[in-house]
């Protein structure tokens, strides 16, 4: 058991100190950093002049005075000046910066207002769906006015239908719960998603590694190899909470830093406003269940390969896993409730993702969420079992070998 340990602390310490270790996880807490700050970073970079400057056409002869009524009340940074120069002069200052555009208004059929804006870009911004909303309703007001409206008419016609959503099911959650639910299980799928892929594949190529350099054959003299092979699978789950704990401890302090600045806006738009310590217990558990399954699978495929250039070869079957459950759970996001997400949150190498996301968009009885955990469990430990056998064998297999069927091969070594 003691040389158990010395493997398990060689795993964690050997890639804490690694140096892509060190540089993902600073890349990740300055997007980190960054993204819970990105109002003040904006404000940096616009300066104190944040104004659009817009120069304007005005062939109608009456529609600029009416556009600048509506753009003071939709948005008060855009600021319209009539041309006094020709359009070709014009046209020279956007492509200068003076100028955010230029705007050319006129009459169409029906006296309905017609627009065309020049700029460097036909990206949409700020600016163009502004000027869109406040043409649209002077429109509104045109058409109003040749029907012979009056103003408490068109608000009646302008008045939007009551609509309301109630459920039968007692602790159903309302649609603005289900959109912040939504926000902030996407976040946590991306994370879950992202992380298992990465340490899976680390366990693998640390496999690979070990092999290609011939360490193996002397590890497994003092070491048997399926103490190894739990060693770095829990070892490498150590270096995945570490880095979590650093990401979510910068995560915290960035969030009480600029908790003025975040309530009502980012913040609360994907749920972070309202995050139940239970959305966190089960994303914590789920992540850790789905490494583990995933890690014990990657170290097994690992060990079937001797050089490290198969070891993406052979844990594609593996990747593509991965790959599908995000896809349903991304799927899921739009229809949670469906039949198809409930059956498939109960197949082992989805679960962690797509349990994960009914827990945190429904509200499921608790024996669903236990019910995946129970067959995770029994999935890691049956992989576990059958897993200690290949990688007994796998380890002594040399020469070239990046297909499955070198798994009964693994197994012939592991009886002999």
């Amino acid at each position: 058991m003691n040389n158990f340990w010395i493997m398990l602390s060689h795993a964690y310490f050997s890639k804490l100190k690694a140096k892509s270790f060190i540089i993902t996880t600073t890349i990740l807490a300055v997007g980190i950093f960054i993204m819970a700050n990105i109002g003040l970073i904006i404000d940096v970079f616009q300066g104190e002049d944040s104004t659009y400057q817009v120069a304007v056409i005005d062939e109608s002869g009456e529609l600029l005075p009416l556009l600048e009524e509506e753009l003071a009340v939709l948005n008060e940074d855009i600021t319209l000046s009539l041309a006094t120069v020709s359009q070709e002069e014009i046209e020279l200052q956007v492509e200068e910066g003076i100028y955010e555009g230029l705007l050319k208004l006129s009459y169409g059929p029906e006296q309905f207002p017609e627009a065309i804006y020049i700029s460097t870009s036909l990206s949409g911004n700020v600016v163009t769906s502004s000027i869109h909303a406040a043409l649209q309703h002077i429109q509104s007001l045109t058409a109003a006015s040749q029907l012979d409206l009056s103003i408490d008419e068109v608000t009646l016609l302008n008045t939007p239908v009551t609509f309301t959503q109630e459920a039968i099911v007692e602790g159903a959650r309302s649609a603005e719960e289900l959109n912040q639910a939504r926000g902030i299980v996407y976040i946590l799928l991306f994370f879950i998603y992202f992380s298992v892929i990465m340490y899976a594949n680390m366990i693998a190529t640390e496999v690979a590694t070990e092999k290609s350099s011939r360490v193996m054959e002397i590890l497994i003299s003092s070491v048997s190899p399926v103490k190894q092979m739990f060693a770095k699978i829990i070892g490498i789950g150590f270096v995945g909470l570490t880095q979590l704990s650093i990401l979510l401890l910068v995560g915290y302090l960035s969030i009480i830093q600029n908790q003025d600045t975040l309530v009502g806006g980012f913040f609360d738009v994907f749920g972070f406003g309202d995050l139940s310590s239970s959305i966190i217990f089960y994303a914590i558990v789920f992540f850790l269940l789905g490494y583990f399954l995933y890690a014990t699978l990657a170290a097994l495929l690992g060990s079937l390969v001797s050089r490290i250039e198969d070891v993406q070869q052979m844990i594609l079957p593996m990747t593509f896993l991965v790959m599908i459950g995000f896809f349903i759970a991304m799927f899921g996001l739009g229809v949670p409730d469906s039949t198809f997400i409930t059956v498939t949150s109960y197949i082992p190498f989805f679960t962690p993702m797509v349990m994960f996301l009914r827990v945190g968009m429904l509200n499921i009885s608790p024996v669903e969420p236990l019910l995946g955990i129970a067959i995770l469990l029994l999935a890691i430990i049956i992989l576990a079992i059958f897993g200690a056998k290949i990688y007994r064998g796998g380890v002594l297999m040399y020469g070239k070998s990046n297909s499955l069927k070198d798994i009964k091969k693994a197994i012939d070594l592991t009886k002999k």
